[in-house]
């Protein structure tokens, strides 16, 4: 990146431009931009009722829950979903993914473990906010989202920008993403990035299949 031309040396007085009222053209350099994934799985969506289905039979057979952010639901205590048989051509397509994504980071090589596990939200349901330590890239599956289904909320990730006058989706500005969840919607992003989940606002469950990419 050249931040600044280099001037010819000619006959300044001549090729420079009056000062008076002049405007400065600026150069807009995006700085510190932080990449995330989104995919469609459009062949699984017929799926997903009957991956519903099972993951709620999972919940039935051991009602006991993993704990961790998730709060007045239940999660998985099998951290490793997606190697069920059930989940076996979801789980091709999520590492595709995956592959795909440490590409976009130089790392496309890299032999990895994919950490897998169920998250459920009842009716008040949600997820504080917190980060996926030791991991190079964190997502999620969803797999049911009825009406009410809280938004997935990324926070900024600069700290310093907090403190400044200016708030929104505007340069330089200091502004939390809300996403909208879709049934069949993949979502890749560091694990570093600082996320929770709004309340559940419905009596039928959110579902979601969340993942940790290891090295």
């Amino acid at each position: 990146m050249i931040l600044i031309a280099q001037q010819k040396k000619r006959n300044l007085s001549s090729t420079f431009p009056q000062a008076k009222g002049w405007v400065p053209p600026l150069a807009r350099y995006d700085l510190f931009a932080t990449r995330i994934w989104q995919s469609r799985l459009v062949p699984f969506y017929s799926q997903l009722p009957k991956w519903a289905e099972l993951i709620c039979a999972m919940r039935a057979a051991h009602p006991e829950t993993g704990g961790r952010t998730n709060r007045r639901g239940w999660n998985s205590t099998e951290m490793f979903v997606l190697e069920r048989p059930e989940f076996a051509d979801l789980n091709s397509a999520v590492r595709a993914g995956c592959t795909a994504a440490l590409q976009d980071m130089g790392i496309g090589n890299t032999v990895f473990r994919l950490q897998s596990w169920i998250n459920l939200h009842d009716r008040g349901g949600f997820n504080v906010s917190h980060v996926h330590e030791g991991s190079l890239l964190s997502g999620s599956i969803y797999i049911q989202v009825p009406p009410g289904s809280g938004s997935f909320v990324l926070r900024e990730p600069r700290p310093g920008v907090v403190h400044g006058l200016l708030k929104g989706m505007v340069p330089n500005g200091h502004n939390d993403i809300q996403l909208v969840p879709e049934p069949g919607l993949l979502v890749i992003f560091p694990c570093w990035l600082e996320h929770y989940v709004e309340a559940h606002e419905s009596d039928t469950p959110r579902i979601t299949i969340a993942f940790n990419v290891s090295g």
